[in-house]
């Protein structure tokens, strides 16, 4: 039994050691057997989880072999080891290796443990022998499998879950790598990422002793105890260490198999029926920088030691080339590059934004730069988010990647700007103060002068660039929260951009950071709503007088006239149309949420008698619903004949996730963002219902909901509800603020 205080090399260590001695007193030295560890046993790399891969080779003579695979296997069987166990001769396991892919791979890390040495030997050269002569075609396949794990486990260092052995990045990726380095087309993997390898490997036996049925993947509820069992202040900490690791792991991998295709790359024919080496052609692509067999290389006089801005010449050129800087050049510009002058001259800061402005082709090459260190120096502050977790489940990178890929996306968005430059920069760094404590964006504006003035920008440059940082949230937080039709709203707005260039950068850089945060951060919807406030707030800003709201359009005013009860449905703009009494809203919602329709906004308006509420709502599940269904429950609703209550938490309990809340609901009463209605802003875990319940306290406590703004942030909402008491007015009242405050947040918490 091992003690838990061990370290993760010593359990490996100790496993292998354990299983090698046991199968040393059960297999002795007899003639025309052997053991052979395989796979991770083969390697040494057995951890509390692992399977025990072995093969007993025999050389044909023996009778007896299936009694003595017998005699080893039961008994691990018995103790309750996961076994993956085979027993061939050589030449079985020799023909075996040249047909079955995983198999090959294993048999490359055979370890003789027991037994006859000879048979081991004579299979280890034949498996290799034949693995290098078939080194084209073999290595085209583990290429494949490579990419098709990429393709269905994603980036190790990007997941907020991680599969450390599955995902890119992760220990097959190594083990992919060995292999090609064992058919002699290119260099096993270095130190570096050997060390990443052992880092990997000491995560996954700390995990594998957490849990009674090990998994490699590394959920979020494992991520604190195994960062308390390895020493780590915290899983903030362990997660940059695994995200560190598998970057450098990936960056290995994508370098290998470039080599490997260009090596078993047929030769250049230089004459009719003749294959012979010819010298590499060399492109031009900036000052001392060339393009040679697809990688980005310096110049034969160029000299890094004294040209300082070689470094960002030759990242611009990669990138705009979208060619990969190769790794020997890398090495020379880490080792001889100088630090950059202070401030920047214009020809550096030049090249720096042409490299941002490259698109896609951006993100490949900071990785390059920043595998190397190159990209921490040219920009310290990078190392306080270097690899940072966001534990958030609508980011899909860790702050660092988030950077880059949003000045990926800015690149597209430049046209629509005035100031391309300060869009790409204000994208790289609108984030930055994620990495130093307290707010991220009061830390941004305290961060980015210094290295705005570093790069060289003039001072009204730089104000521009803190204000795009200091506002970067302020036109999706503001569409997707604040009624457009109040005045205030787009006051707000205004006040803060201040002009109309200013508004454009905004603009384009929500969308930027949207795009790069991930698919649930953008979307028609909020495109769209931001689009109305932009165009609105650039009205206000030309000296325009902010349109007059439409609250209805004619077909509403003409659905209102007709006096009746009805539901009118355009695309996802639901309409209901009834005769006005007290508790409208919360019906609707109760009946809209019961046919799992997520409410992204609503407006409630009157027409004489009749109460006239929009919704603009999206299916939370799947297509939208059948509409005749929603119209009969609308007026069983109305009529107080549908239970919604009851029928809400049915479903609630039909979808429940077990999920419990790590941080508890809030209320915020928001005063100046209305002149007409107080806005009080709910934040709180998303579940089916929730708006139901919300509108109907706001509704027992006589609170009338003009409008409400809803947005959904992965598994959180930020319901936001214009309200004015029984007169009309706005709520001041502190006594009566407090009072809904409390029934909210029991609506928050509990079920329907």
């Amino acid at each position: 039994m091992l003690e838990q205080d061990l370290a993760p090399l010593l359990v490996r260590s100790r496993l292998t050691a354990a299983c090698d001695e046991w199968f040393a007193a059960h297999a002795g030295d007899e003639p025309g057997i052997a053991v052979v560890g395989i796979g991770g046993y083969g390697r040494g790399d057995l951890t509390p989880g692992s399977d025990l891969d072995v093969l007993l080779l025999h050389d044909g003579s023996r009778r007896d072999v299936k009694e003595v695979a017998d005699r080893l296997w039961y008994p691990i069987w018995d103790a309750g080891v996961s076994l993956d166990h085979s027993v061939r001769t050589v030449e079985e396991a020799a023909t075996v290796a040249r047909e079955d892919l995983k198999a090959v791979l294993g048999m490359l890390d055979a370890r003789h443990v027991a037994g006859d040495a000879a048979l081991t030997s004579r299979m280890r050269e034949l498996v290799l022998t034949t693995w290098r002569r078939d080194a084209r075609r073999r290595l085209s396949d583990v290429e494949v499998a490579v990419r098709d794990r990429l393709d269905r486990n994603g980036e190790l260092a990007f997941l907020l879950e991680p599969d450390l052995k599955e995902c890119h990045g992760g220990l097959r990726d190594v083990h992919a790598m060995t292999a090609a380095a064992a058919a002699w087309v290119v260099d096993a993997p270095g130190e570096r990422v050997r060390a990443a390898e052992a880092r990997l490997l000491d995560v996954r036996v700390a995990l594998h002793r957490r849990g009674n049925r090990p998994s490699d993947r590394l959920v979020l509820q494992e991520q604190s105890p195994v960062a308390d069992a390895l020493g780590y202040d915290d899983a903030d900490a362990l997660m940059r260490d695994v995200y560190d690791a598998a970057r450098t792991i990936a960056f290995a991998s994508d370098a290998t198999w470039r080599r490997v295709e260009a090596a078993l790359r047929p030769p250049r024919r230089v004459r009719a029926g003749l294959f012979r080496s010819a010298s590499p052609t060399r492109r031009p692509l900036a000052d001392d920088v060339v393009e040679q067999d697809g990688e980005v290389v310096l110049a034969r006089d160029a000299d890094p030691a004294h040209d300082p801005g070689l470094v960002l010449r030759v990242a611009a050129a990669a990138a705009q080339a979208d060619l990969p800087i190769a790794p020997h050049t890398l090495e020379r510009l880490a080792d001889q590059a100088p630090p950059l002058p202070q401030p920047w001259p214009a020809p550096i800061l030049g090249d720096f934004i042409a490299l941002l402005g490259s698109g896609a082709a951006l993100v490949p090459v900071v990785e390059a730069l920043d595998q190397v260190g190159i990209f921490g120096r040219l920009l310290p502050e990078w190392a306080q988010v270097r690899c940072k977790p966001q534990r958030n489940a609508v980011h899909r990178y860790t702050v660092d990647r988030h950077l880059t890929q949003a000045a990926a996306e800015a690149a597209a968005l430049t046209r629509r700007v005035s100031r391309p430059d300060l869009l790409l920069l204000g994208a790289l760094l609108h984030d930055i103060g994620k990495g130093y404590p307290g707010d991220h964006t009061d830390a941004g504006v305290e961060v980015v002068p210094g290295i705005a003035a570093r790069m060289g920008l003039p001072l009204h440059d730089v104000d521009v660039l803190v204000t795009l940082v200091r506002h970067h949230l302020l036109l999706p937080d503001t569409a997707t929260r604040r009624d457009l039709d109040d005045p205030a709203t787009v006051a707000l707005v205004a006040a803060a951009v201040t002009d109309r260039s200013t508004l454009d950068l905004l603009h384009a850089l929500t969308e930027a950071d949207a795009l790069a945060t991930g698919p649930a951060a953008w979307g028609e919807w909020k495109a769209r709503l931001v689009a109305e406030l932009v165009a609105r707030t650039a009205a206000v800003l030309a000296g325009e007088p902010p349109p007059e709201p439409e609250l209805l359009d004619e077909r509403q005013v003409s659905l209102a006239d007709a006096g009746e009860l009805a539901v009118d449905v355009d695309g996802t703009r639901v309409t209901v149309v009834a005769p006005d009494r007290p508790g409208l809203l919360w019906r609707w919602a109760g009946v809209l949420s019961l046919h799992r329709l997520a409410i992204r906004a609503a407006t409630a308006a009157s027409v004489g008698r009749m109460a006239v509420t929009v919704f603009d709502v999206a299916p939370r599940f799947g297509s939208l619903p059948d509409w005749a269904l929603v119209r009969a429950d609308v007026r069983r609703a109305y009529d107080d004949a549908l239970p919604l209550s009851t029928a809400l938490a049915e479903r609630e309990r039909a979808y429940a996730r077990g999920h419990v809340d790590l941080v508890p609901a809030r209320v915020l009463w928001m005063d100046e963002a209305s002149a007409s209605a107080t806005v009080v802003e709910v934040r709180a875990h998303d579940r089916i219902g929730l708006l139901y319940r919300l509108t109907r306290v706001l509704a027992d406590a006589r609170l009338d909901v003009r409008s409400a703004r809803m947005t959904t942030l992965g598994a959180e909402v930020v319901d936001a509800f214009y309200v004015v008491g029984d007169d009309g007015a706005p709520v001041t009242d502190p006594d009566r603020r407090q009072q809904v405050e409390v029934a909210l947040l029991q609506a928050c918490s509990q079920g329907v």
